[in-house]
C-alpha cells in the first residue's frame, strides 16, 4: 500500500507510527521520497504534533532532523507541539523542542494560553522551570480572560509554581484579569495564606487594588471569611480597612452579612472602620447582620457605643424591622430592647 494514503481521519502510516512511538518505523518511512512528514490529519495535527503530545522523544528527534518539518505548525484549537508537550509534562520533548532555534515558545492557543500557561494550569513544575529559564519566554502573556501564568498558579493554589514565577525577572505581580482581579485578589478570595504571604513579601504588590466589582483583596477576604488573610492584610500600612466597593459596601458590611464573626471582630478593632458606614441603599453592617440572622455579629456590633440602632435605609427599614420581616424574632427583640434602653438613658440625662 502506498505510504502516503490517508485511510482514517487523514492519518498516514507515518502519522500512526509517530503517534505510537515506533521510532524505527518512523525512520524507515522518512527515508522514502514519497513520504510527506508534514502531512496534516483531519484535526490539523502533524506526526510531530502527536509524537510530542505523547512524549515520544526519539520520534520527535527523528522528525526534527528533517528540514521540511515545521516545529511551529499549529494544530487543532491553535495548539503547537510545544504546547501539548508542556501541558502533558513531557520534559524531554520540551527540552528537544526548545533547542530548535526556530521554535516560538510563546505561541498561544485559541484561548490565548501559551505553553507556559498550560504547564502552569497542569501543575507541571519541571516544565514550568524549563520554560522560565528561556529568556524569550514571556511570563506575563495573558489569555482572553486576562489571566496570566501567575494568576493561574495562584488560582489553583500551586505554591511551588507561584514561587518560581515570582522569582522570574519581569513577572508582573499586579497583572489584572478582565474582571480586574490581581493574583493577590485571587489568593485573598481563596484564603491561601502562604501565597498571600509570598505576594506580600514583595514591595511592588498593590495591596489595595480595586477590581471591576469594586472589591479590594481585603474586601474579598472579609466577604469569604478568610480570617488569616484578613489579619495579614490589616497588618500592612497600604491597606484601607474601611474602603468601600462600587456599591458602597465595606469589608465590615460583607463580613456582617455573611456572619464571619472573627473578621467582624478584627475590623471593629480598627479605628478607621466606621461601624455605621452605609452602602448605596443606606444599609449598615448592623442592618445586614440583623436581616441575615447573624445574632452573634449583631451582639458584637451592639457592644459599641457608637452604633446607630435607628438608622433608616432607602427602603424605610431599620435593622430591627428587617430582622422582624425575615423572621429573626430574637434579634428583632434584642434590637428593640436596646433601643428602648438607650431612649430611657437619654431621657434620664
Amino acid at each position: 500500500m502506498p505510504t502516503h494514503l490517508q485511510p482514517v481521519y487523514g492519518r498516514t502510516p507515518l502519522f500512526w507510527a509517530a503517534e505510537n512511538g515506533h521510532e524505527e518505523v518512523v525512520r524507515a518511512l522518512l527515508e522514502r521520497n514519497d513520504v510527506n512528514p508534514g502531512t496534516v490529519d483531519d484535526y490539523g495535527r502533524t506526526p510531530l504534533f502527536r509524537a510530542a503530545e505523547n512524549g515520544h522523544e526519539e520520534v520527535v528527534r527523528a522528525l526534527l532532523e528533517r528540514n521540511d518539518v515545521n516545529p511551529n505548525t499549529v494544530g487543532g484549537y491553535g495548539r503547537t507541539p510545544l504546547y501539548c508537550a508542556a501541558g502533558n509534562g513531557h520534559e524531554g520533548v520540551v527540552r528537544i523542542l526548545l533547542e530548535q532555534k526556530d521554535v516560538n515558545p510563546n505561541t498561544a492557543d485559541y484561548r490565548g494560553r501559551t505553553p507556559l500557561s498550560f504547564a502552569v494550569r497542569r501543575g507541571e513544575k519541571g516544565v514550568v522551570k524549563m520554560l522560565l529559564e528561556q529568556s524569550d519566554v514571556n511570563p506575563n502573556t495573558a489569555d482572553r480572560r486576562g489571566r496570566t501564568p501567575l494568576s493561574f498558579a495562584v488560582g489553583i493554589g500551586n505554591e511551588g509554581v507561584v514561587r518560581m514565577l515570582l522569582e522570574r525577572n519581569g513577572v508582573d505581580p499586579n497583572a489584572a484579569d478582565k474582571g480586574g482581579q490581581t493574583p493577590l485578589s485571587w489568593a485573598a478570595q481563596d484564603g491561601d495564606e502562604e501565597i498571600v504571604r509570598m505576594l506580600l513579601e514583595r514591595n511592588d504588590v498593590n495591596l489595595d487594588k480595586v477590581d471591576k466589582s469594586g472589591r479590594t483583596p481585603l474586601l474579598w477576604a472579609a466577604e469569604c471569611g478568610r480570617e488569616g488573610v484578613v489579619r495579614m492584610l490589616l497588618e500592612r500600612d497600604g491597606v484601607n480597612p474601611g474602603r468601600a466597593g462600587m456599591d458602597g459596601r465595606t469589608p465590615l458590611s460583607f463580613a456582617a452579612q455573611t456572619g464571619h464573626e472573627g473578621v467582624v471582630r478584627m475590623l471593629l478593632e480598627r479605628s478607621e472602620v466606621d461601624p455605621n458606614a452605609a452602602d448605596k441603599h443606606g444599609r449598615t453592617p448592623l442592618s445586614w447582620a440583623a436581616r441575615c440572622g447573624n445574632e452573634r455579629v449583631v451582639k458584637m456590633l451592639l457592644e459599641r457605643n457608637d452604633v446607630n440602632l435607628g438608622a433608616v435605609d432607602h427602603f424605610g427599614q431599620t435593622a430591627a424591622s428587617w430582622a422582624a420581616e425575615d423572621g429573626h424574632d430574637k434579634i428583632a427583640e434584642l434590637l428593640r430592647d436596646r433601643a428602648d434602653s438607650t431612649l430611657r438613658y437619654a431621657a434620664s440625662l
